[in-house]
């Protein structure tokens, strides 16, 4: 049986658990000759409903943040790029899991590679609540790439 994978997807949170996954992917990425996407969801406040005053205006803030997260991007895919020529990025607004589960749908992905502990790093958390939802509904195989630092704790 030989394995065709054409298009990796790679979701990125600038964390050190996402970036020791993304060298695997672009090792997949290079071997097999594929095309290489970062993907980087931005995740919005839950802001709550306020009832007799007006919400604070935090448009500056997200725009900021959303600025400075796209940089981040660009600058990972520019460095990537020299390694390997096929390595595209990009940013989207949602809920993690289910962006990253959309991107692999529509997008043709063969296989993607994630981290199995984000940003929030909880030790209590196995594998990481993403990762596991990715595992679990990705319509391809999913790699889950564990941080060498990252200790097994028992539930």
């Amino acid at each position: 049986m030989e394995i065709a994978i054409k298009k990796i997807l790679c979701p990125v949170d600038f964390s050190e658990s996402s970036a020791y996954a993304l060298r695997y992917a672009l090792a997949f990425a290079v071997a097999y000759d594929a095309d290489l996407e970062l993907l980087h969801v931005m995740e919005m406040p839950f802001l709550p409903p306020y009832s007799t005053t007006a919400a604070p205006d935090l448009s500056m803030t997200i725009e900021r943040i959303m600025q400075e997260s796209q940089q981040a991007l660009d600058e990972l895919v520019e460095r990537n790029k020299a390694l390997h020529p096929r390595v595209t990025g990009r940013m989207v607004v949602g809920t993690p899991f289910i962006e990253i589960i959309n991107a692999a749908k529509e997008g043709g992905v063969d296989l993607v590679v994630v981290g199995t502990h984000g940003r929030t790093g909880l030790k209590q958390i196995l594998i990481g609540s993403v990762a596991e939802k990715v595992v679990r509904k990705s319509p391809c195989p999913v790699l889950a790439v564990k941080h060498p630092e990252h200790d097994f704790i028992m539930p």
